[in-house]
C-alpha cells in the first residue's frame, strides 16, 4: 500500500509525531496527542484492518516509534503511550483476524499484515530498543510492592506483551533463506535479548516469589525463544561430538555414497554403443497399448525398465479437503553463539526456576486463572526442559515438580480431551490436532524420563521410577490411550510428525511394559467395564396393574345409566369443547400419535361414570384429528355418537396409568438412565502382555504403520526400527504374518529391495524377506492368498487363511450362521420327534450327536427348533441340575427297599444316596419318599444325633436347649441343601459366598475371644465399627468399592502387625495389600452390607453379650430362683426364635408373629445360629433398645410353639 493511498486524517496524525534528522529524532509538541489518536484509530478499524495496513506501509514503527522509544524514554507519559501503540501494532495476525481467512480477499489482507509484522521483527533486532526495555523493566522491578503503583504494573505487563508479540512473529523462510549455523532474524533477536540483559530479568521473574503474577507471561516468552530449537542437540553444544552423533552422520554419509554409486552404475549401463539418433523402435510383446496391438517403445532398451503407463499423464489432483496436513514446526540449528547462550539459559532455568514456575502455572491452570489453551505452553515447557535435562546430565531433582503420577494424569486428560474435540469440532480439527501433538510430546518425554530413571545408579531414583511405572501400568486409561490414537488417526488433520511421535511413544511404552512384566512375574492391573442394564419391555396388558378387569356382563349393566346421561348431554346446547384438551402438549410423543391415548381416556371417563366428560373429550378429539373419522365424521348424528361411545366402552384397550404413577415412573427411569451411565464396574485382573499386544492387531493400526514406513528414506534410523519392531511383534510373537499380506505393503517392500541404498536398511530388508517368504509358503497351500492381498484383514480372516476357510466357529467369529437346507431340516425334525420323549437324556445333545450336517452349536439347533414350531420357547431346552427326572417302577422298588433297610440308621438319606443305582439329587429322593408315603415329613430324614451325657456343669434344661438348637441347625442345613440342589444353576454363586461365611463366623469367634483375652478389646471394637460403617456407606451409595482400614492410633497400628490379628482379618475376608502401591488392608468390594453386619456381629465381645442378655434383678441376686428364671427366659426366647425360623423357612409366618418377634432378645451368638438370614437383618436393626416380655408370657409362647410342632 502506497503513501498516497493513506487516509488524510491518518497521514496528518503521523506527520504530527516528529521527524528524524540524521540519528536524532525531533518530536513535535503534539506528539503525545498524536500517539493517542493513532491508538484511537486502531480501536475503530474495520474488518480488513485498514489502519494497521496503512501504518505498516508508512513504516511508522521503524521511522517514528522506535526512535521515540530509544531517545525520549525519560518522557514517561509519551513512553507509556508509545508502548501501548507498539503492543497494538505488533499484535499477532491470528488475533486480528480470529483465524486464517479462507476468502481470497481477506486472506490477502491477512498475508499483508503478516508481512508488516515480519518487518517489525527485523526492526526490533537492535540493541538500543531492547536496552531501553530492559532498563525500564529493571527499574520497575526494583520498586517494592508498597512503592509500585497500578500504572507500573500495567507498564510491566505491556513490556512483556511487546516482547511476546515480537517473538511470536513467524519467520519468512522464502525471504530469509538461511541455512543451519547461520543467524536468522529470530537468532538476531535472541542475541539482542541476551546483550540487553532481558534474559536475566526473565529468570528473576520466574524465580521470585514476589512476582508470581507474571508466571504465564514468562513461560510464554520462554517457549517462543526456544521455538525452533532441539533440546537434545542444544544440550550437547560445546561438549564435542558424542559417539552416537558421529555414528549417525557416518550412516547418513554411507547411504548417500551407496546411492551415488548406484546412480553412476546405472548411467554407465544406459550408454549405448550406437548414437542416440539411431536408437530405433521396439515392439514390447505381451504389453498392450491403447488398442489391441502390442506396445511400441520408441526409446532405447536401457530405458525400458523405467517405463510406466502413467508417463506423460497429468497427475491426479487431490481435493483440498483430502490433502495431508502440512508440517508447521521446523527445527533448525542456530548460530553457535546463540546456541551457547540458550544452553546456559536452560541450565540456569532448570536449577533455579523450573520446579517453582511449573508449580505456579499448574496451579493457575487447575484453578482456571489462565486464559483458554494456556496449558499448551505448560506441556511444551514440560517436554522441552525434561528432554534437555535427560540429555545434559539427568538430575531428576531438577524436574521433580512434573515427575509424578499427577502429571501423567493431567497430560492424559488433556490428550483425551483434544482427541474428542478433534472428532467433534471438525472446523477446528487442525488446531485440536496440534494441541494433541503437544500433549503427546509431553507424554512421550514423561515416559522417556521414567525409563531413564531405571538406569540411574541411585537406588532411590530407581525405586521412584518403579513406583511410577507400577501406577501407570495399573490404570487402564494409560494402556488404552495409544490404541484410541491409532484407530482415529487422520492424516488430513494430523501431520506425519504426529504419527512419528505416536509410533515412537508406543514403542517406548511397550518396551517398558514388557520389561516390567518380566521383572514382576505377574502384574495385576485395573479393568473397567461399563455396566448397562437391559430395560425390561413392559408387556401391554388389557388392564393396568392394580385395576380389576370388567367382564362383558358388568359393562352391559353399566351402559343403561351411561346411555341416559349421554341422551341428556347430547340435547344440551351448553356443552362446550373448551373444558377438555384431548392431547398432552408437554408430552414427548407428537400430537399426531396421541390418538390411542385419547381413546383410552374416553374409556376411562365412561368407566368412571363421567358421561359428559367422555362426550366432550370425544368431540374435542374429533376437532383435533378429523382425518380418518376415527372419532366420527363431522356430520355424525347423536345416535351414532352414542353408539360410538358404546363401542369404545366395550373395546379391550390398555388402561392408562395415572399421571402421578406416570410421573413417578418417568422420574425413576431418568434416574435409572443416569445411574446406568455412571455405573462402571472396576475390577482387577492378571495382566497378559500378549493379550494386550493382540489389541494392536487391527487394520487401522497396521495402516498407520505402513503409512509411516512409506517415507523410510526420510525417517531416522530409530523411527524405522520402531516401525519394524511393532510389525515384527505382530507377525512373529502373535503368529499373525498373514496380517501383513497386503498389496500396498508388498509394493513398498519391492521399492525397498530395489533401492540402490538398501544396504543401509538391513533391518527393513530382513523383515521384508521374512514376510515375503511366509507369504509364498502360504500361497503354495492356499491359492486364494493372492486375492487376499487386495484387502486389509482382521484376526478372524487371518485365522481362516492359515487354518482353512470355514474353520472359524460360526457362533463366535462369523456374523451369520450357516443356512439350513431342506434335508437338514427334515433330519432335525425326525431326530427331535424320535428322541423328545426318551427318559434320562437331553434331546438337544442327542440331536447334535446324530446330526450328519455342517457342525452346529447347541444354540443354533434350539433356535431352529423354535423357528420350525417344534418347540414353544428356548426355555424348554434349559439344562436342569439333574438329567434323570422320571422314576421307573424298578427304581421306585429299589428306593423302597433301601428305605426299609436304613430307616433305623442315624443318616437314612445319606445311606440311600450312597447305595441307590440311579444317582439322583437329595431333593429328588426326598420328594419321591414323600410321594410314596414312606415318610410323613422331611424332618424324619434328617441326621439323628446321639445324645451325650450331661456334664455336671450343665443342667438338664440347658442340655435340652442345646439339643433343640442343634436340631434346628441340622434342620436348616438339610433344608438349605435340598433347596440348593433343586436349583443348582441359580444358587451356585450364592452357595460359594455363603459356604465360607458360616465357617468364618465360627472361627472368628475363637480368634476374637483369644484377642480379647490378650487385651485387644479396643482394637476389636475399632474393627467392628469399621465394618458397620462400611455396610452403611454401601447401602447409602448403592455401589461398593474396596475400603482401606486406616489405623489412626499407635495401638491400632501395632495390632495390624500382629499375626493373630492378621489371621482374624483373613478369616473375615479382608484383603491384604496387593502390591507396593497399597499400604493398608482393604475391605473387598464383593462383601455386601448384610455380610459385613454378620461379620461385625461375630466380633461382639462377651461383655456385650452379657449386656444384651436379661440380667438378674439386683435386689434378688442372692436368691436361688433367679438363675432358674433367667435360664427359663433364655430357653423360651431361643424356642421362639427357632419356631419363627422354621415357619419363615416354610413361608407360614403371620404378620402378628413377625411383630411379636421384635420382643425377643437372645444372645447374638445363639440368634445367629437360630434365625434365618432375613430375620438376622431385621433383628440387627431392632435390637438396639429391645423390650423384654414377662417370663410368664415367654413360657406361654413356648408351650404354644410346642403344641404347634406336635400338630405338624
Amino acid at each position: 500500500m502506497d503513501l498516497f493511498m493513506m487516509n488524510c486524517e491518518l497521514l496528518a496524525t503521523c506527520s504530527a509525531l516528529g521527524y528524524l534528522e540524521g540519528d536524532t529524532y525531533h518530536k513535535e509538541p503534539d506528539c503525545l496527542e498524536s500517539v493517542k489518536d493513532l491508538i484511537r484509530y486502531l480501536r475503530h478499524e474495520d474488518e480488513t484492518r485498514d489502519v494497521r495496513q496503512q501504518l505498516g506501509a508508512a513504516q511508522i514503527l521503524q521511522s517514528d516509534l522506535l526512535p521515540i522509544l530509544t531517545q525520549h524514554s525519560q518522557d514517561k507519559p509519551l513512553f507509556d503511550a508509545v508502548i501501548r501503540l507498539m503492543v497494538n501494532l505488533t499484535q499477532p495476525a491470528l488475533l486480528c483476524f480470529g483465524s486464517v481467512p479462507k476468502e481470497p480477499s481477506f486472506r490477502h489482507h491477512f498475508l499483508q499484515v503478516l508481512a508488516y509484522l515480519q518487518a517489525y521483527k527485523e526492526a526490533f533486532a537492535s540493541e538500543k530498543a531492547f536496552g531501553v526495555l530492559s532498563e525500564t523493566l529493571y527499574e520497575l522491578l526494583q520498586l517494592g510492592w508498597e512503592e509500585r503503583q497500578e500504572e507500573d504494573n500495567l507498564l510491566i505487563e505491556r513490556i512483556l506483551l511487546l516482547v511476546r508479540n515480537i517473538l511470536h512473529v513467524p519467520a519468512n523462510l522464502d525471504q530469509e533463506k538461511r541455512i543451519d549455523d547461520d543467524a536468522s532474524v529470530h537468532d538476531q533477536l535472541l542475541w539482542v535479548i541476551h546483550l540487553s540483559g532481558l534474559d536475566d530479568l526473565l529468570l528473576f521473574l520466574a524465580s521470585s516469589s514476589a512476582e508470581q503474577q507474571w508466571s504465564l507471561h514468562v513461560l510464554e516468552i520462554i517457549s517462543l525463544m526456544f521455538r525452533d530449537q532441539n533440546p537434545e542437540q542444544l544440550a550437547g553444544v560445546g561438549q564435542g561430538r558424542i559417539a552416537q552423533e558421529r555414528s549417525t552422520d557416518v550412516a547418513e554419509l554411507e547411504v548417500l555414497r551407496q546411492r551415488e554409486m548406484a546412480e553412476r552404475k546405472t548411467r554407465a549401463l544406459q550408454r549405448g554403443n550406437r548414437h542416440s539418433r539411431f536408437g530405433g523402435s521396439y515392439v514390447v510383446q505381451g504389453l498392450k497399448s491403447i488398442g489391441e496391438r502390442d506396445l511400441i517403445f520408441h526409446k532405447g532398451l536401457h530405458n525400458l525398465r523405467n517405463y510406466s503407463s502413467d508417463l506423460g499423464k497429468q497427475p491426479r489432483r487431490v481435493p483440498k479437503r483430502r490433502q495431508a496436513a502440512q508440517e508447521l514446526s521446523i527445527q533448525r540449528r542456530s548460530a553457535l553463539n546463540v546456541r551457547l547462550f540458550l544452553r546456559d539459559f536452560c541450565s540456569e532455568f532448570l536449577e533455579n526456576c523450573y520446579n517453582r514456575l511449573m508449580g505456579l502455572v499448574k496451579d493457575n491452570l487447575l484453578h482456571e486463572k489462565a486464559q483458554q489453551h494456556d496449558e499448551t505452553y505448560y506441556m511444551w515447557a514440560l517436554a522441552f526442559f525434561m528432554a534437555f535435562n535427560r540429555a545434559a546430565s539427568f538430575r531428576p531433582g531438577l524436574v521433580s515438580e512434573t515427575l509424578s503420577v499427577r502429571t501423567f494424569h493431567f497430560i492424559e486428560q488433556n490428550l483425551t480431551n483434544y482427541y474428542e474435540m478433534m472428532l467433534t469440532d471438525r472446523k477446528e480439527a487442525v488446531s485440536w490436532a496440534r494441541r494433541m501433538h503437544l500433549a503427546l510430546k509431553a507424554y512421550q518425554e514423561l515416559l522417556a524420563t521414567v525409563n531413564e530413571m531405571d538406569m540411574s545408579p541411585d537406588e532411590a531414583v530407581r525405586e521412584s521410577g518403579r513406583i511410577i511405572k507400577n501406577n501407570i501400568f495399573y490404570v487402564m486409561e494409560y494402556r488404552e490411550l495409544f490404541l484410541a490414537l491409532f484407530r482415529k488417526f487422520d492424516e488430513r488433520f494430523q501431520p506425519r510428525s504426529f504419527l512419528r511421535d505416536l509410533v515412537e511413544t508406543t514403542h517406548l511404552f511397550l518396551k517398558m511394559l514388557e520389561r516390567f512384566c518380566r521383572s514382576r512375574g505377574n502384574l495385576m492391573v485395573q479393568n473397567k467395564r461399563k455396566k448397562r442394564k437391559k430395560k425390561k419391555k413392559a408387556l401391554e396388558q388389557p388392564v393396568a396393574a392394580g385395576n380389576t378387569p370388567y367382564s362383558p356382563g358388568e359393562l352391559e349393566a353399566v351402559w343403561p345409566s351411561l346411555a341416559e346421561q349421554l341422551q341428556c348431554c347430547v340435547q344440551d346446547p351448553g356443552l362446550t369443547l373448551d373444558s377438555m384438551v384431548p392431547f398432552d402438549a408437554a408430552s414427548e410423543v407428537p400430537v399426531e400419535e396421541q390418538q390411542a391415548e385419547a381413546v383410552v381416556r374416553i374409556q376411562d371417563c365412561l368407566l368412571a361414570g363421567q358421561a359428559p366428560q367422555a362426550l366432550t373429550l370425544l368431540r374435542s378429539a374429533r376437532e383435533v384429528w378429523p382425518e380418518g373419522d376415527v372419532f366420527g365424521s363431522r356430520d355424525i348424528s347423536p345416535v351414532e355418537e352414542i353408539q360410538l361411545l358404546k363401542q369404545i366402552l366395550h373395546a379391550p384397550l390398555p388402561q392408562e396409568q395415572g399421571t402421578e404413577e406416570r410421573g413417578a415412573e418417568e422420574e425413576d427411569e431418568e434416574e435409572d438412565e443416569e445411574e446406568e451411565l455412571q455405573v462402571v464396574q472396576v475390577s482387577e485382573k492378571e495382566f497378559n502382555f500378549l493379550d494386550y499386544l493382540k489389541r494392536f492387531a487391527s487394520s487401522a493400526v497396521i495402516r498407520a504403520y505402513v503409512l509411516l514406513l512409506r517415507s523410510y528414506q526420510q525417517n531416522s534410523a530409530h523411527t524405522n526400527h520402531c516401525v519394524v519392531k511393532m510389525l515384527h511383534r505382530l507377525a512373529h510373537d502373535l503368529k499373525m504374518e498373514a496380517l501383513l499380506f497386503q498389496l500396498s505393503l508388498f509394493c513398498l517392500f519391492n521399492r525397498l529391495l530395489s533401492d540402490s541404498a538398501a544396504g543401509a536398511y538391513k533391518e527393513l530388508v530382513t523383515f521384508a524377506k521374512y514376510i515375503l517368504g511366509k507369504f509364498f509358503s502360504l500361497a503354495a497351500v492356499n491359492q486364494k492368498a493372492f486375492v487376499e492381498l487386495l484387502f486389509w484383514k482382521n484376526t478372524s480372516v487371518v485365522r481362516e487363511m492359515t487354518e482353512g476357510y470355514g474353520s472359524v466357529d460360526g457362533g463366535s467369529y462369523s456374523r451369520k450362521p450357516p443356512m439350513w437346507s431342506p434335508e437338514e431340516e427334515a433330519q432335525l425334525q425326525e431326530l427331535y420327534l424320535a428322541h423328545k420323549d426318551v427318559e434320562g437324556q437331553d434331546v438337544v445333545d442327542t440331536i447334535l450327536a446324530h446330526l450328519n450336517t455342517v457342525p452346529r452349536t447347541r444354540r443354533q439347533v434350539i433356535h431352529h427348533l423354535v423357528r420350525l414350531g417344534l418347540a414353544d420357547s428356548v426355555k424348554d431346552f434349559q439344562r436342569k441340575g439333574t438329567q434323570i427326572v422320571l422314576w421307573t417302577e424298578d427304581q421306585e422298588l429299589e428306593l423302597q427297599r433301601l428305605f426299609e433297610e436304613f430307616q433305623d440308621s442315624d443318616d437314612v438319606l445319606g445311606h440311600i444316596m450312597k447305595n441307590i443305582t440311579a444317582k439322583r439329587s437329595r431333593a429328588r429322593i426326598v420328594d419321591k419318599l414323600l410321594a410314596l408315603g414312606l415318610v410323613a415329613e422331611r424332618r424324619e430324614l434328617y441326621k439323628k444325633r446321639r445324645k451325650k451325657l450331661a456334664s455336671s456343669s450343665l443342667p438338664n434344661e440347658e442340655e435340652s436347649l442345646k439339643d433343640i438348637c442343634q436340631e434346628g441347625l441340622e434342620e436348616e442345613e438339610n433344608l438349605s441343601e435340598e433347596e440348593n440342589e433343586e436349583d443348582e444353576e441359580k444358587e451356585e454363586g450364592s452357595e460359594a459366598e455363603q459356604a465360607p461365611q458360616g465357617s468364618s463366623v465360627l472361627s472368628t469367634e475363637k480368634l476374637g475371644q483369644c484377642l480379647h483375652q490378650e487385651g485387644f478389646s479396643a482394637q476389636l471394637l475399632w474393627l467392628q465399627n469399621c465394618l458397620i460403617r462400611a455396610a452403611g456407606d454401601r447401602e447409602e451409595d448403592g455401589c461398593s468399592q474396596a475400603i482401606p482400614l486406616v489405623p489412626l492410633t499407635e495401638e491400632n497400628e501395632e495390632v495390624m502387625e500382629s499375626k493373630q490379628f492378621q489371621q482374624l482379618l483373613h478369616k473375615l475376608g479382608v484383603r491384604p495389600p496387593a502390591s507396593e502401591q497399597e499400604t493398608f488392608w482393604r475391605i473387598p468390594a464383593k462383601l455386601s452390607p448384610i455380610q459385613l453386619r454378620r461379620l461385625a456381629a461375630s466380633l461382639r465381645q462377651p461383655e456385650e453379650e452379657e449386656e444384651l442378655q436379661p440380667g438378674p434383678d439386683p435386689k434378688g441376686s442372692g436368691e436361688p430362683g433367679t438363675e432358674e428364671e433367667h435360664q427359663k427366659e433364655h430357653r423360651a426366647q431361643a424356642l421362639m426364635a427357632l419356631s419363627l425360623a422354621r415357619k419363615k423357612k416354610a413361608g407360614l409366618v403371620s404378620p402378628e408373629e413377625e411383630g411379636g418377634k421384635e420382643q425377643l432378645k437372645v444372645a447374638p451368638r445363639k440368634r445367629q445360629l437360630l434365625d434365618s438370614d432375613e430375620e438376622q437383618e431385621e433383628d440387627e436393626g431392632r435390637n438396639k433398645a429391645p423390650d423384654l416380655g414377662a417370663p410368664g408370657t415367654q413360657k406361654k409362647k413356648r408351650f404354644q410353639i410346642e403344641d404347634e410342632d406336635e400338630n405338624d
